[in-house]
């Protein structure tokens, strides 16, 4: 089957990582990750994750980042143009990874019909535990960087998403498995699409606008 190229919506958590790994597998190639952070803050709305982190990631990774700060006013129009940068490739599909919203689908529908290209969703509709059980069954490696204070104590932050996870999350009630919803946000630290991995030296959880976030003030890439 001839390869057709794609970009990869990345938040630099696990399901937008998942979905452009499962794209990889259904035999599209990703020419770039796109990524957009906060102008005020430059880093990942709701993620907290720094703009540099995103950087690294996707130097571990091995594909070259499109990267675009953007603002609540002009979003749609930053985040279609920060797609349009890798349309100097010829580009087929967008990979997107929703789950279950049909909001968010929409939204992701709109983007790729204004672009002309194909809509990618390689997670959509598929049960959250069963997306969260082969994330962890593909040997991905990641931790929880954002939670909702409401719903979770600022111990959750910095967990490692295993099976042990899994366990714990199941057990509280009203809660996504896969945060669909925007309880929790994670990053992919290592897996099977990274060349290198990323250790986190120094972190500590900080409380801000009702969410916890861990605050990673130190890592590096290990080969």
């Amino acid at each position: 089957m001839p390869h057709k190229s794609a970009i990869a919506t990345w938040s630099g958590g696990k399901d937008s990582c998942l979905a452009a790994y499962k794209a990889m597998k259904a035999g599209y190639t990703i020419s770039y990750l796109a990524n957009t952070v906060s102008r005020e803050y430059k880093r990942v709305r709701f993620h907290g994750v720094e703009d540099t982190l995103i950087q690294k990631q996707a130097k571990a990774i091995g594909i070259p980042l499109l990267q675009q700060e953007t603002t609540a006013k002009w979003y749609w129009k930053e985040f279609t143009a920060n797609l349009r940068k890798g349309f100097r490739k010829p580009i087929e599909g967008v990979v997107f990874g929703d789950i279950h919203l049909e909001e968010c689908f929409e939204w992701s529908q709109k983007v790729c019909t204004d672009l002309s290209v194909h809509l990618v969703e390689p997670l959509w509709q598929k049960k959250p535990e069963t997306i969260l059980e082969e994330f962890i069954n593909l040997g991905f490696e990641a931790i929880i960087v954002s939670a909702q204070a409401n719903l979770f104590g600022k111990e959750w932050v910095g967990k490692t998403i295993d099976k042990s996870f899994l366990v714990d999350i199941k057990k509280l009630k009203g809660i996504d498995v896969c945060g669909e919803n925007g309880e929790y946000h994670s990053l992919v630290l290592n897996g099977p699409m990274f060349k290198q991995k990323i250790n986190i030296l120094k972190s500590k959880p900080l409380y801000r606008d009702g969410y916890w976030f861990l605050d990673i003030q130190k890592y590096r890439l290990n080969s």
